[in-house]
């Protein structure tokens, strides 16, 4: 049974990443956080975020946005992952717990402000070091970066394939760094190894879904499911932490 709790949040994970080329993480590691612990589930989403971004980064590499921006955000991502990933080895469970809560709750937050304003390519570029840093860092300690990361990007409006190049070279590069950290750290047992090589399949295998119900479900509908499944585990969390499961 918990291995089925695996298997669907990494299916789940792949519908929206086929949907809207990002946010597997947001729905795949609240879920086994729920079953399992956060550093558990940071650590066996590396290898199926490595490879399906790598995919995806190779897919579309003709289409990042310029270099000045794409490349500082992926190196600044990267430097803030190495930070994040010990505070997931050394921080306690119950606070990184919040904290998976506290990200998703963000994510919710800004998805429904839908805010109207775009941000300018020009201010993008002087504020993304400081921006992909705390990305970085909430990506190392919880796996989840989107109310940072997926927030930067969306102001900008890119073109879809704008956006699916920059943020798959951005979690490709921390990707890279992180895996032998959390080696070194002992989080990656062989154990999780094998099991987050696993996880691929089901997350890779209902990205031709995500895909599908992007052409034919209504945008609209389809994110009001999302938000939906996110507040249910979002409080399911908080309870987690406020009465001991």
């Amino acid at each position: 049974m918990e291995f089925f709790y695996i298997f669907l949040s990494f299916a789940l994970g792949g519908i929206l990443k086929g949907a809207t080329g990002a946010g597997a993480p947001i729905v795949a590691i609240p879920i086994i956080a729920l079953f399992y612990d956060v550093p558990t589930a940071v650590t066996i989403f590396v290898i199926p975020n490595l490879l399906s971004n790598m995919w995806q980064a190779w897919s579309y590499r003709k289409d990042q946005l310029p270099p000045a921006l794409t490349y500082r955000f992926a190196a600044t991502g990267l430097m803030g992952a190495i930070v994040g990933t010990f505070m997931l080895a050394y921080l306690p469970t119950d606070l990184l717990t919040v904290m998976i809560a506290v990200a998703v709750t963000l994510y919710i937050a800004f998805r429904l402000a839908r805010p109207e304003w775009v941000l300018e390519y020009a201010t993008a570029v002087r504020i993304v070091v400081p921006v992909g840093t705390v990305a970085g860092v909430l990506q190392g300690s919880l796996g989840i970066s989107a109310p940072v990361s997926l927030t930067f990007l969306n102001a900008m409006k890119p073109e879809r394939e704008q956006f699916i190049a920059t943020v798959s070279f951005f979690f490709v590069s921390m990707a890279l760094v992180q895996l032998p950290f959390l080696v070194g750290l002992g989080l990656m047992t062989t154990e999780r190894f094998w099991i987050s090589c696993i996880a691929l399949i089901p997350m890779i295998g209902c990205m031709p879904i995500g895909a599908f119900i992007a052409r034919y479900v209504p945008r609209s509908v389809f994110d009001k499911l999302i938000l939906a499944l996110l507040a249910l585990i979002a409080v399911k969390l908080y309870a987690e932490v406020a009465f001991g499961g």
